[in-house]
């Protein structure tokens, strides 16, 4: 639900569509495993500068719900990156007081994945230092369909309040602001519920092109902007 401006310059919750991984391989030669490879490793680099930021929340749209639409080769190659990167970053995880969260649906992914998500959010539940928000086989659309029949099993009522309430992750604060990267202007079931009310920013660059500068520079577009959340000032 919307919240009231805070005093501080924000953002507090920043979500990233990380676009542009197979396009970036194919311009210069490289198969798209290659993108993906690249991207994970500017991920991270990205979780490490918003941190710097003072964002307290980052989710990062790792695999959507439509992805499964691709090549089984890339599928399986993204499944098995996912599962190395929860293994080989706990430690970085750890060593800098980071919580990682998953917003998405369990039943859909790999057994061995779910194990790994459930051991790097119980390993990390202790820290409050950031939020790593990973969405994996996430859609928002296939969330809020979740999310009310949650409600009906519970024999609640459906409202903004308790449909918020069952979502994937309704400790975490509405995100302030969406970035999207790969020229691509649209939110494409990221957040959909959540992102009511956010700021968005797009960047011409791929994903494996974007830096910590690129962030600062939404961040820094993001404190200029004036948010009204439907009201007038």
């Amino acid at each position: 639900m919307p919240h009231n401006a805070s005093p501080s310059p924000g953002p507090v919750h920043v979500g990233i569509i990380m676009d542009g991984n197979g396009r970036w391989a194919s311009a210069r030669g490289l198969p798209r495993t290659a993108g993906h490879r690249e991207g994970l490793d500017i991920a991270k680099r990205i979780v490490r500068t918003a941190e710097d930021l003072g964002i307290r929340v980052l989710s990062l749209y790792t695999f959507s719900t439509e992805n499964w639409k691709r090549a089984t080769d890339e599928v399986g190659f993204l499944m098995g990156l996912i599962r190395r990167h929860l293994v080989a970053e706990l430690d970085f995880y750890q060593a800098n007081g980071i919580r990682v969260v998953h917003s998405g649906n369990t039943a859909g992914l790999p057994d061995e994945i779910v194990l790994e998500l459930e051991k790097v959010q119980a390993e990390t539940r202790g820290f409050d230092r950031m939020t790593v928000n990973l969405a994996i086989n996430y859609g928002g659309r296939d969330e809020i369909v979740r999310a009310a029949g949650r409600l009906l099993e519970e024999g609640r009522s459906i409202d903004e309040v308790s449909l918020s309430s069952a979502m994937d992750r309704p400790d975490l604060p509405d995100p302030d602001l969406i970035i999207r990267t790969a020229g691509e202007m649209r939110l494409s079931n990221f957040l959909l519920w959540e992102s009511a009310y956010a700021e968005l920013w797009f960047s011409p660059k791929l994903w494996p092109d974007f830096g910590p500068e690129d962030l600062a520079q939404a961040v820094g577009d993001y404190r200029r902007r004036e948010r009204k959340f439907g009201g007038l000032k």
